[in-house]
């Protein structure tokens, strides 16, 4: 058994991104945390009830974790859209307090090159807090975010997946998850519809000779050739 972490901007980033594999990951029995930075709802005007509409949050957070069966589910509920108000170091420092405390084998995050500056941010604190030397983390994995990697543009460092994940099993898992957040999801084509995020899974599938999965770019790895769990990982 190991311990994973997804560590995400936004409530439903860690099941457009990860969350097949992170199903994959409870049912083979791993401990799976997931860390959300901002609480997801503040930067769109126009709410005429904040505190209803953050106590929305956490319930559909909620039923989603269940979805998924991650261990738990842990909040920082900072500024939606604002991490760039925090220095970095700040942010850098809450991932690390979380990371210190579960020591996760594995950590995925989000891509760096999304448009989404939170995306960028969190990120950038992952990196700090998964530094060499400085925590236990042997793998870190990138993934890409419907509506925010898409919506990138020339210039910005594109996604590349090095690393697939079968969610053949845990599809459903996935889009379950996805579901509890209902006031999320849109309809297709928007890229945050069950559609979408179905046929994203079925892409990067046919990419790995499988039915469905999830890509992940390698941001930093140590790899064991003599260790048995590095094939069964993932």
């Amino acid at each position: 058994m190991s311990t994973v972490l997804a560590v995400v901007a936004h409530p439903d980033d860690e099941v457009i991104g990860p969350g097949g594999t992170l199903a994959r990951h409870a049912k083979a029995g791993d401990e799976v945390h997931v860390l959300i930075l901002a609480e997801g709802k503040t930067s769109r005007a126009g709410d005429p009830d904040p505190e209803g509409s953050a106590a929305l949050s956490a319930e559909e957070t909620a039923a989603s974790r269940a979805a998924l069966g991650a261990t738990a589910v842990h909040r920082l509920d900072l500024d939606d859209n604002r991490l760039d108000t925090y220095p970095l170091l700040t942010l850098a420092q809450q991932v690390g307090a979380v990371v210190e405390q579960l020591a996760p084998d594995t950590v995925y995050t989000h891509h760096g090159g999304d448009l989404n500056a939170d995306h960028e941010l969190t990120a950038r604190a992952c990196m700090i807090a998964c530094r060499p030397h400085a925590s236990p983390v042997r793998w870190l994995l990138g993934f890409s975010t419907l509506s925010a990697t898409d919506a990138g543009y020339a210039g910005r460092d594109p996604f590349v997946p090095a690393l697939y994940s079968d969610i053949t099993d845990t599809l459903e898992c996935k889009l379950d998850a996805m579901r509890a957040y209902a006031s999320e999801l849109r309809d297709f084509p928007h890229p945050r519809s069950l559609k979408a995020i179905t046929l994203q899974a079925e892409l990067f599938g046919a990419h790995a000779d499988t039915a469905a999965a999830e890509a992940f770019s390698v941001l930093r790895g140590t790899w064991d050739p003599h260790d048995n769990r590095q094939s069964k990982e993932g």
